[in-house]
């Protein structure tokens, strides 16, 4: 073969490497990323709100390595879905309003629960409590449930407070029992999406009010303690009830419950309690749910079915100490949790507990712009 021959053989071969190695990388981009759909769930949920070790167990299962992200208010998970391309494969927000309103404005895809057999294991009962907020249950299971209401250091609202009702919402919204309690600490959780229904039912409105009269007397009401308030948090309440840097917190059912387990596993004499007011607490349905433009909906999926499984949802109770929706998951509860009506409200109790409704936009702005005035004690 002459010299010319074998250059061009060489070129000739050259090219084709060139090409195979161009058709490799084509196919490589094609295939990962479809591949990778399969691995990898990103989820976010609220702050302090899972058994670490189901996460480990659903990795192990199933191979898909799970990204885990928390928020600690409903106004921050909605600004992020709202914003769109959150990069979010399932979120954990309450029934309402968010859940209602990422249904309305589209932001959420319909559960496929062919794809979800343990969606057999959830309460009918509760189940149909949350159709106000997503009829047909099409877009949401629920995750965990309770109150929102006050905790408390017993021992210094005994000292500080001795007079002041321990059963009602004048603990925190009487000026003059503010005032007493404002030397140990008052935090108010940094939400008016749970702060306005519970102090509206204190005043004998309507949760759900859109009176801009109604929302005048929440800001009257609220102003009047506004000088004696610590902080705003959300997460951040439970340590401080805890460790005792506070004795008067309005925060979730379940943070204050686990606030009072750490302060009794830390035994350094503080006692925390909560308080379901008798004026009514709101009762809050966290959904799972599954953003529409999720990039990894078959492993959103496969969590939910997994999360619904009887022993993997009382490890997460037993974690949490928050109520959830599957019964069959109660033998397995550890008896002090399902003994405490915190938890576990009695049907009594259940009478003074009230859902919410989403209000149009506009009332929503001037809740918003409210808060915001209040917040800053104008």
């Amino acid at each position: 073969m002459s010299n010319c021959e074998k250059s061009k053989a060489i070129s000739t071969r050259l090219h084709c490497l060139v090409w195979i190695a161009s058709l490799l990388a084509l196919l490589a981009f094609v295939v990962v990323p479809a591949s990778a759909q399969q691995r990898v769930l990103n989820i976010y949920n609220w702050t302090d709100y899972i058994d670490p070790d189901a996460l480990e167990r659903f990795q192990k299962e199933t191979g898909i390595t799970v990204h885990y992200d928390v928020f600690d208010s409903l106004e921050t998970l909605e600004a992020k879905m709202l914003a769109g391309h959150s990069g979010y494969d399932l979120i954990i927000p309450s029934s309402e309003p968010t859940f209602s309103r990422l249904i309305k404005v589209g932001a959420l895809a319909p559960i496929d629960r062919s794809r979800v057999p343990n969606w057999k294991n959830l309460d009918p009962t509760l189940m149909h409590e949350v159709e106000s907020s997503d009829p047909g249950n099409r877009y949401g299971a629920i995750y965990l449930w309770g109150t929102t209401g006050i905790g408390m250091n017993t021992d210094k609202v005994k000292q500080l407070a001795p007079a002041a009702p321990t059963d009602s919402w004048d603990l925190l919204l009487k000026p003059d029992n503010a005032k007493r309690l404002a030397s140990c600490g008052i935090v108010m959780m940094d939400s008016a999406i749970d702060v306005i229904p519970g102090v509206l039912k204190y005043l004998g409105k309507s949760q759900n009010s859109t009176d801009a009269g109604d929302l005048a007397a929440v800001e009257h009401t609220l102003l009047g303690v506004r000088p004696y308030i610590r902080t705003f948090a959300s997460g951040g309440a439970i340590e401080m009830l805890a460790s005792g840097q506070i004795c008067l917190a309005l925060d979730y059912s379940g943070d204050v419950v686990q606030a009072s387990a750490r302060a009794q596993e830390a035994k350094r004499g503080v006692s925390v309690r909560y308080i379901a007011p008798k004026e009514g607490a709101q009762l809050g349905f966290d959904m799972m749910a599954i953003p529409a433009d999720s990039e990894h909906k078959d492993a959103a999926l496969m969590f939910i079915n997994f999360v619904l499984q009887p022993d993997v949802m009382a490890r997460i109770t037993n974690t949490v100490r928050y109520a959830n929706a599957v019964p069959a998951s109660r033998p397995m509860i550890r008896p002090e949790l399902l003994a405490d009506t915190n938890i576990f409200p009695t049907k009594e109790q259940m009478k003074s507990l009230f859902t919410v409704s989403a209000v149009p936009p506009a009332v929503e702005r001037q809740r918003t712009r409210m808060w915001a005035r209040f917040k800053a004690g104008q």
